[in-house]
């Protein structure tokens, strides 16, 4: 924060300092670090009220389920929640915590009230976790963190989806060969998800229907779970009317005709699979869908990009395309970055390479000024 040139005071729980020095903070930050309510000196002059008013935005970071609870419920029992609930400025919270507490009925209650005053939540990431586990909780990576800073709503004057209801759909599909294996791709939905959770935070009513992914649900977000792509066309349309329909999925292209009843025995040098398309959904909802004011496709694609995305735009008769080469290191599919650029029948626009929450607002500041072209 301070490379991009902010101003940062740091305040600590008590558990924090478990962990890290207040000193480490202050020759970090530039500035005294705050501890307790109760520090006479800063307290003399209301510090915590001085520190509230002068804060631009608000970071919680790592925001655990106990501070999250806190939150939600307007608790105000040590500085740093007494701060949030006195400021006025935008609060972004990273949670960080056990997978477990993480799915937590509580926890997903306590993210949907702060998500409904406006906090903007970013994360947590899937991965290893401290305790020796896996699963979504790891803290987002800092450059995620900062990218998503530079996006925070303002309470009323950036709600600019506001009234609008947006269908996002997400990650890839599995084709049943039979009870054992299945045809699949490496999408593993981070872009779409981020993509839902920007249009919910400037103010849209967001359903993410969401292909086999190990993902948290962004706050807010109302989330179908599906496998195949005959169950995503099914929650696609059961989803609308919409106003505005992102398809960020990898859907299949091939399922098989039939699925093997039992489990395919290697008793052949060869096996030939009879496949058979799937429903072209994007194009589907492109023809069919009268209530629609914009319709977002995506393209993933190991060469001639530009080419084939706009042939994509023309065919399935799309608003606007967003296209990616995947294929290369650190970027595209199972990557937290993503390098893209957005096509429409007369122009285009080629994003910065990043990570991809901060793509994802890019891209819906993009669909807000389609909408109004």
């Amino acid at each position: 924060l301070r490379e991009a040139g902010a101003e940062v005071q740091v305040a600590m729980t008590a558990g924090a300092q478990q962990f890290v020095t207040p000193l480490s903070f202050q020759a970090l930050s530039g500035n005294p670090t705050r501890t307790s309510l109760w520090d006479s000196a800063a307290e003399a002059s209301m510090g915590h009220i001085e520190l509230a008013r002068w804060a631009d935005r608000i970071v919680v970071a790592p925001a655990t389920a106990d501070l999250l609870a806190r939150l939600a419920h307007g608790l105000a029992d040590d500085l740093v929640t007494t701060l949030c609930l006195a400021t006025t400025a935008p609060i972004t919270v990273a949670p960080a915590m056990n997978h477990r507490m993480w799915a937590h009925p509580a926890t997903r209650a306590n993210l949907d009230l702060l998500a409904a005053r406006g906090t903007q939540v970013v994360g947590p990431e899937d991965g290893p976790l401290a305790e020796g586990e896996s699963g979504p909780g790891r803290l987002s990576e800092p450059e995620a963190i900062v990218a998503a800073l530079g996006s925070v709503a303002a309470p009323a004057s950036d709600l600019a989806l506001a009234g609008l209801k947006v269908v996002v759909s997400a990650g890839p599909t599995y084709e049943d060969l039979d009870p054992v294996r299945y045809l699949g791709n490496r999408s593993s939905g981070k872009m779409g998800f981020a993509v839902a959770d920007s249009a919910r935070r400037r103010g849209a009513e967001v359903t993410l229907v969401a292909g086999p992914v190990n993902l948290p649900t962004p706050a807010g977000v109302h989330r179908v779970d599906v496998r195949s792509a005959a169950q995503m066309r099914e929650a696609v349309f059961a989803a609308f009317p919409a106003d505005i329909y992102i398809g960020a999925a990898a859907v299949a292209d091939y399922t098989p005709r039939v699925p093997a009843a039992n489990k395919i025995k290697k008793s052949n040098e060869s096996l030939a699979l009879d496949l058979v398309r799937t429903p072209d959904i994007l194009s589907e909802v492109a023809a069919q869908t009268q209530s629609l004011k914009l319709v977002v496709g995506f393209a993933a694609e190991t060469e001639n990009v530009a080419d084939y995305a706009r042939g994509k735009l023309v065919a399935k008769r799309l608003d606007l395309i967003v296209a990616n080469r995947v294929g290369v290191a650190d970027a595209g599919f199972e990557s937290d970055r993503n390098a893209m650029t957005a096509y429409w029948r007369d122009g285009e626009k080629v994003f910065s390479p990043g990570p991809k929450t901060r793509l994802a607002d890019e891209l819906i500041d993009l669909v807000v000024e389609r909408l109004h072209a």
